[in-house]
């Protein structure tokens, strides 16, 4: 362990008037309320907390401090009476210095956003092995994309004749489903809603989450409904597996 120096060597206890003279001459320093234990420990421990108490108590009882109890904490103070008035010109003094300090303040206050808000960017932007990371994905996800397109670049049909025939037969069985859902649906809800104004049916939908055809539902109804005759269903239904 280094010896002790001069500049971390704890100050030594202090006793009788220097202990009286350092606990009042903090309390009136500060001019605000402490208790015991916050004195002792912010004139770091040269006077003990029951010391300082004892101090304090006799100095209010002189009226020297304000004594305050809150609970089973007392709390002393300064006799604001008793403090002398300042000079206006310290007075000045001090608001010019705080006007410097709050004017410092906003400059060092912008500066550390500017500060913060560059560190934010050099903290999102990927490191180089995150770069190479992605490039590798990237390359990967192109690798995967050319393969789809050999066969096609090939001549091969994108989609199987055999394929295009299931498609509509699961689009025709599962829209078959979904209107016998769709008018048992409308009929409940009309029949809870037939005496409800507009804007209470409204909420009551969006209070239980119904969600209505999207513009691309009625959009795909329009395009592939059953009066709708595309290419395709035009030659499903010659092939007998329509209607």
């Amino acid at each position: 362990m280094p010896p002790t120096t001069a500049t971390n060597k704890p100050e030594k206890s202090l006793k009788g008037k220097e202990a009286e003279d350092r606990v009042i001459g903090y309390l009136k320093e500060m001019n605000r309320p402490f208790g015991a234990a916050d004195i002792s420990a912010n004139i770091k421990g040269v006077v003990s907390k029951p010391a300082v108490q004892k101090i304090l108590v006799a100095a209010a009882e002189r009226g020297e401090v304000t004594q305050k109890a809150y609970g089973k904490v007392l709390l002393f103070v300064a006799n604001q009476s008793n403090l002398e008035d300042m000079a206006p010109d310290r007075v000045q003094e001090l608001t010019n210095e705080v006007d410097v300090l709050t004017e410092s303040n906003k400059a060092l206050s912008a500066k550390s956003k500017s500060l913060t808000q560059d560190l934010n960017k050099i903290k999102s932007t990927p490191t180089n092995e995150d770069l190479a990371t992605s490039l590798n994905s990237a390359r990967e996800h192109v690798n995967i994309a050319l393969a789809q397109l050999h066969p096609l670049r090939q001549g091969a049909p994108a989609v199987t004749q055999a394929e295009l025939d299931q498609m509509e037969y699961n689009w025709k069985k599962y829209r078959a489903e979904w209107i016998i859902r769709k008018k048992i649906f409308r009929e409940v809800w009309t029949t809870f809603t037939g005496d409800m104004a507009p804007s209470e049916v409204t909420e009551l939908a969006e209070d239980l989450g119904v969600e209505w055809d999207s513009e691309e539902h009625v959009a795909l109804e329009i395009r592939m409904g059953p009066n709708a005759m595309t290419t395709h269903r035009r030659k499903y239904t010659s092939h007998g597996y329509g209607n």
